[in-house]
């Protein structure tokens, strides 16, 4: 790794006054531009055909874009048929607008506005690079010759849209900016505006593209803040910015690129494009979200998004993808899925409206995502609270705070030894197996109750296949049975914990006993579930008898 030959690659505008970072956070959503179907299209190691293209432009209208760039004309038939069949079969949206790329090159641009033809409302954009090393080692050519190719193609853009049927906008990039000297694409800028007049009812967009991410965030802002103040007919001109993700930075970028001055963002679902992609315009629009600010985008509908993308493009969103991947709102760590479970009954108990669930910074029900299957995840790494949330939210089993810790053990047992992941169905199989239906050296098949001078029990105990009746007498009917099994096993135990809820509503309703005894310093468990809650406090006590007796082995 050879650090010497690298350099600063970019260049710091001429007046830096970081106005931008005084600003607390972005108070409304700047205009989205999905470039999805270009420049996510032709960084796709198979581009899409016309079928998958028109139904990726149906999702991005369903998502709530309202500017589109459908493609680049002159790159293939593909391109130029998918066009021309959004136009001519009438599919674009009265209130979206589709944009196509051109470079500045005339029969490039010809090509583009004859597949533009007739188009309700289309941005043509136009771009060519500026850069130091482009005009050196690409194009050889100097300033001013890089200059008049930018506004020689301005100049036929312009002619061209006064001669084609439709109704035409503009939009000028001087690409690789951030290897190009901010005050001569400055330069290009305004004069590229100049040439197309720009008014209140016709603005011009100049897009600022971080062709190459080769500065940090703050660098981006200060900028743009700087093109914003300088660009001639500022109120005229929509000021847009394309950032890509080269040194990881795109998010970062276009959210202080906005604060900066910016009006508008290009960028595609989840970050796809050349090399390392665009800017994510779904974490941009769920940021935005995650303050309260209406970003203007519907992405509720994450994971049908995802799979339509996943299909379409054949990319992949990864787990950890902010707010769309799979494991992004789950917690597998023990203190994690504790507090995220107080923090969802917090919610309950004092009814609030206000999301501040510690460790998930959005409601996954808002992007489709479930509690139950979603958020508290089971593994080897998880604790008490997690085990005994999915009991609770799952099956109703809300167990004793003081039985919380050795069923969060038992579950997290049988992970580290399977060296797999708990589903919320074998949490409860595990839960059944260990503490309701755990019967290994008897079982109470019936049991009958009368009243003498204190409550008689008969227990038919079955042991050994032989059945037992055995009866003892108590202040209530499961301290007789309790005395039972003291007098029938010869064992003493303390009933330390006894604690019932019903399981559901209705006729038909069951009800949950937890029953914990403590004998030589230990704590037995046992749970019973029945419609009656006597039965099931009989069969807690008898779950819990059983692991005493066992332990005596």
């Amino acid at each position: 790794m050879n650090v010497h030959k690298y350099m600063r690659q970019y260049f710091m505008p001429p007046q830096i006054s970081y106005d931008w970072a005084k600003k607390d956070y972005i108070d409304k959503p700047p205009a989205w531009c999905s470039v999805d179907l270009r420049d996510g299209n032709q960084a796709l190691i198979e581009p899409m055909g016309l079928d998958e293209k028109l139904e990726f432009f149906r999702m991005l209208v369903d998502i709530g874009f309202k500017e589109i760039e459908v493609g680049f004309p002159a790159a293939s038939e593909t391109e130029f048929r998918f066009i021309r069949t959004l136009i001519e079969e009438g599919m674009i949206p009265e209130d979206v607008t589709i944009q196509v790329l051109t470079q500045a090159r005339e029969h490039i641009i010809r090509k583009t506005f004859e597949a533009v033809k007739g188009a309700p409302r289309a941005v043509v954009h136009l771009y060519n690079s500026t850069s130091v090393a482009q005009r050196e080692q690409v194009f050889c050519k100097n300033k001013e010759q890089i200059k008049k190719l930018a506004l020689d193609g301005t100049v036929l853009l312009k002619r061209l849209a006064d001669e084609t049927e439709g109704n035409f906008l503009f939009e000028y990039s001087p690409e690789s900016f951030h290897g190009t000297e901010v005050d001569y694409a400055l330069d290009i800028c305004n004069e590229v505006s100049a040439i197309w007049e720009p008014s209140e009812q016709r603005k011009v967009i100049i897009n600022i593209p971080e062709t190459v991410e080769t500065a940090m965030p703050h660098v981006f802002a200060s900028q743009i803040e700087y093109i914003s103040r300088n660009l001639k007919d500022r109120e005229h001109v929509i000021l847009s910015i394309h950032p890509h993700n080269d040194r990881g930075g795109g998010v970062c970028d276009a959210e202080l690129g906005v604060l900066a001055g910016a009006d508008r963002v290009e960028g595609t679902l989840f970050g796809n494009g050349e090399r390392t992609g665009n800017v994510d315009l779904v974490t941009l629009a769920m940021n935005l979200f995650s303050y309260g600010i209406e970003p203007g985008l519907d992405f509720s509908d994450m994971v049908r998004i995802r799979e339509t993308y996943e299909c379409l493009t054949a990319m992949k969103v990864h787990d950890r993808h902010p707010y769309a991947g799979d494991l992004v709102f789950s917690a597998f760590s023990g203190s994690h899925q504790d507090a995220i479970a107080k923090g969802m009954n917090y919610r309950k108990e004092n009814n609030t409206d206000l999301w501040t669930v510690p460790y998930l910074p959005i409601d996954p029900e808002d992007v489709g995502r479930h509690y139950d299957s979603d958020v508290i995840r089971i593994n080897s790494q998880s604790g008490k609270g997690g085990v005994a949330y999915i009991l609770k939210e799952n099956f109703s089993i809300t167990l004793p705070e003081k039985m919380k810790e050795e069923v969060g053990y038992v579950v997290k047992q049988v992970s580290d030894e399977s060296h797999k992941e708990i589903s919320p169905d074998w949490v409860y199989q595990i839960f059944r197996e260990k503490y309701v239906d755990l019967k290994p050296c008897f079982e109470i098949s019936e049991c009958h109750f009368r009243q003498e001078d204190a409550i008689v029990a008969v227990a038919a105990i079955v042991q050994n296949g032989k059945t037992n009746l055995v009866q003892a007498k108590g202040n209530g009917r499961l301290n007789a049975v309790s005395n039972v099994l003291k007098d029938y096993f010869h064992i003493t135990y303390t009933v330390s914990v006894y604690e019932e809820h019903a399981l559901s509503t209705g006729s038909s309703s069951k009800a949950a006993a937890y029953m914990g005894l403590q004998a030589d310093g230990r704590m037995f468990w046992g749970t019973g579930i029945h419609e009656d809650i006597i039965s099931a406090s009989i069969q807690a006590l008898a779950v819990a008898v059983n692991k005493l007796l066992n332990s005596n082995k």
